[in-house]
């Protein structure tokens, strides 16, 4: 029997309370006896602040109202018109590059761990395989894009973060919770994570050069160099940049080998022209890694290894003037996979290839009027795959770059939408309304129409109460199309997923302190599921859309500006915390047996402490307890439920205007957790690097 090589620990104190409804309150309360100070979410951005300087006169402001004015003014992404966030009906949590600098995290999944109603279910770390959701959802569910370009791989959302850009180039981040059909169309079920990277163009007439380079290394042979190169002259703009990730793994399997390891390289171009009249941009990008799955997919084998190469490219632009704003775009993206149960050992278990290929065209414009501003657009995207046992047979298989096997199998499918929105934009109220009409040529889909209303209304200068009522849809992946090996059967007929959602909250924003509350509500038809028949003569799992789901929640969020409510001090900069609760329920259907055992985070909280100990010397401590629903069985045939587990980040920087020495401590309480059954995770991890700015 094959159990882990990995320390166990003694579990968390007061997990009876934990699972009787008590977790916020037990969980941070043992913690505090330790002597560590809790710590705030970065889902409330607007609270974020500055580094601190070495005077009062020449430190920047950084209060929460200069915050919070600079962040009402960036357009976000939550409508099919772009409008200021204070503008917004729609609440649209911003990750600023302050809050990214702050942070204890080596990716991109890695950060979303602080937003309190996000999901983030790692197999392995430093961004090796993370499956991510947004309030109960499953890592299918949730369009990801890159500058406002979808690069969802239509094969499986396992591999979705799998990101061609490096965290330092990383701009902000968008996380929009609730569907969000009529602004990202088919995959946006339950909300969308926009990755916005950074550009400029130059104010000074000559050229402008700049670069970095940043360096860290720490436990488990773990290693990460990057560079990166920009050279602007007026509106013109070019960027490069690259890294390289390597570690030996954390973890062992049953024959004594590290099968935790992971190699990985990321390039990204990107280029902008940005004048008076227009603004063009274009990118091309290149992640590529390599990980050892130890039982990321199965308890039963631990020496899985996973290849994946993906590359994204893309060009869009808008023109300034004139009353008619038209934005297109057009997107190529190319996704290489290789699976292999047995590591190395191809002749035991031939190895799962599968390429997939997106093209799209996203055509939106707006326009202002004596009415409001309203937005019309369409998208076309294809989706194509070849693989070696997912889809219909091919007319003339398609040879496997590098190997002596060939491409048996494949499928094609077209997305066509246009949706219509208009806005409502006075003094103190935003009404945004629409809707989204989706075709799809898989399964003979008709023209079938999402709509959506937002609202919200400012009282007085601080408070403000927001309510919406949203659907969306979720075409099947073809993973659970034609995934029917291993005892699997799926159903290349099934329909997509469709929910239907309200959500109504309030906002409170003064000098110091931002305070938010909401509840929401998401009914989920067709949701597609794999059961099996225990009674049967040959019972196997099989992919099905019988399944509804109910989820009922709510979160809690508070920011305080330290500096801005008691000025005298110097040692706190700001003090964050949210809270999320959620509760689901899904009909029985007899005596079956379903892989979706609703192992959502039923209890999350966040928390954040930004000091400043003494000249440049910042010290930084973000925490997050997470209570999982579900169970899951043991080698052995043991069915265990997820404990309940809090967990420590802490960062000590030191901060120069051209360079940044850090010390990052991941688990520093060195707890035992894991977000999938029979994968556990790393205990404390430390790591230390520099970073230089030319």
């Amino acid at each position: 029997m094959y159990k882990p090589q990995f320390n166990r620990r003694r579990p968390i104190l007061f997990k009876h309370f934990i699972r009787k409804g008590y977790a916020l309150f037990a969980c941070l309360g043992r913690e505090v006896v330790i002597g560590v100070l809790s710590v705030a979410t970065l889902q409330s951005a607007a609270a974020a602040t500055s580094d601190v300087k070495d005077s009062d006169e020449e430190r920047p402001d950084t209060t929460l109202t200069g915050r919070v004015h600079e962040l009402d003014e960036i357009e976000v992404t939550g409508t099919s018109a772009p409008l200021a966030l204070e503008q917004a009906a729609r609440m649209v949590t911003v990750l600023t590059r302050d809050d990214i600098q702050s942070a204890p995290v080596q990716s991109i999944n890695d950060l979303l761990k602080y937003a309190v109603g996000v999901d983030v279910r790692q197999r392995g770390p430093i961004g090796a395989q993370t499956d991510i959701g947004i309030r109960g959802s499953t890592s299918e569910q949730i369009t990801i894009l890159l500058n406002g370009i979808n690069i969802c791989d239509p094969q499986t959302g396992h591999n979705a973060f799998d990101f061609p850009v490096d965290l330092s180039e990383v701009e902000r981040i968008e996380v929009l919770e609730g569907p969000a059909g009529r602004v990202y169309g088919t995959s946006s079920l339950v909300g969308a994570v926009n990755i916005v990277t950074k550009s400029q163009a130059s104010l000074t007439p000559g050229p402008s050069l700049s670069a970095g380079v940043r360096v860290e290394g720490g436990s488990y042979g773990y290693l990460s160099a990057g560079a990166r190169a920009n050279v602007t002259r007026g509106a013109w703009s070019n960027q490069l940049s690259g890294s390289l990730t390597r570690s030996d793994g954390y973890l062992r399997s049953s024959a004594g080998h590290l099968n935790s390891d992971y190699r990985g390289g990321k390039a990204f171009y990107q280029g902008l022209y940005d004048d008076a009249s227009v603004r063009l941009q274009w990118h091309a990008g290149l992640s590529t890694k390599g990980f050892g799955s130890n039982t990321f997919y199965s308890a039963k084998f631990d020496e899985q290894y996973e290849r994946t190469t993906k590359l994204y490219t893309a060009i869009q632009g808008e023109n300034k003037h004139g009353w008619f704003h038209f934005h297109p775009s057009v997107y190529w993206n190319r996704s290489h996979d290789r699976f292999e149960l047995i590591r190395g050992s191809e002749e035991k278990v031939p190895y799962n290839y599968h390429r997939t290929d997106v093209f799209g065209i996203h055509l939106n414009s707006y326009f202002d009027w004596v009415l409001g501003r309203t937005a019309i657009g369409a998208e076309f995207r294809n989706e194509d795959i070849i693989s070696g046992n997912l889809g219909e047979p091919l007319h003339s298989p398609k040879h496997i770059h590098g190997t002596d096997r060939d491409y048996q199998y494949g499928l094609n499918r077209s997305n066509l939408s246009f949706h219509l929105e208009h806005n409502v934009l006075l003094s103190r109220f935003t009404l945004s309304a629409g809707f989204v009409a989706v075709k799809n040529t898989w399964n003979g889909m008709p023209f079938t129409v999402y709509p959506g209303v937002d609202a919200s209304y400012r009282i007085g200068d601080h408070w403000k109460v927001y309510a919406s009522y949203n659907s969306s849809l979720r075409m099947p992946s073809f993973t659970e199309l034609y995934y029917s090996v291993g005892g699997h059967k799926a159903d290349k007929y099934l329909k997509p997923e469709e929910m239907r959602a309200v959500e109504g909250g309030v906002k409170y924003t003064s000098a110091g302190v931002t305070a938010s509350a909401s509840v929401f509500h998401h009914h989920l038809r067709n949701m597609i599921d794999w059961v099996l028949d225990p009674t049967a003569p040959e019972p196997v799992w099989e992919s099905v859309n019988r399944t509804k789901v109910n989820t009922l929640g709510f979160e809690l969020s508070a920011a305080f500006d330290c500096r801005r409510l008691w000025p005298a001090q110097t040692l706190l900069k700001s003090f964050q915390m949210a809270y999320c609760y959620i509760d689901q329920d899904k009909p029985a259907v007899g005596q079956m047996q379903t892989q979706s055992k609703l192992e959502y985070l039923r209890h999350k909280l966040t928390a954040s402490l930004q000091t400043h100990l003494f000249a440049r010397l910042d010290f930084d401590v973000k925490y997050r307890m997470q209570e999982r629903t579900g169970t899951y069985t043991t080698t052995a045939g043991e069915v265990l439920p997820y404990e309940a587990y809090g967990i420590f980040d802490a960062r000590l920087s030191w901060n120069a205007p051209r360079y940044t020495l850090y010390v990052e401590a991941n688990n520093l309480f060195d707890r035992d957790w894991m977000d999938y059954g029979n994968v556990p995770q790393p205990g404390l991890w430390v790591m230390a690097g520099v970073n230089v700015e030319f």
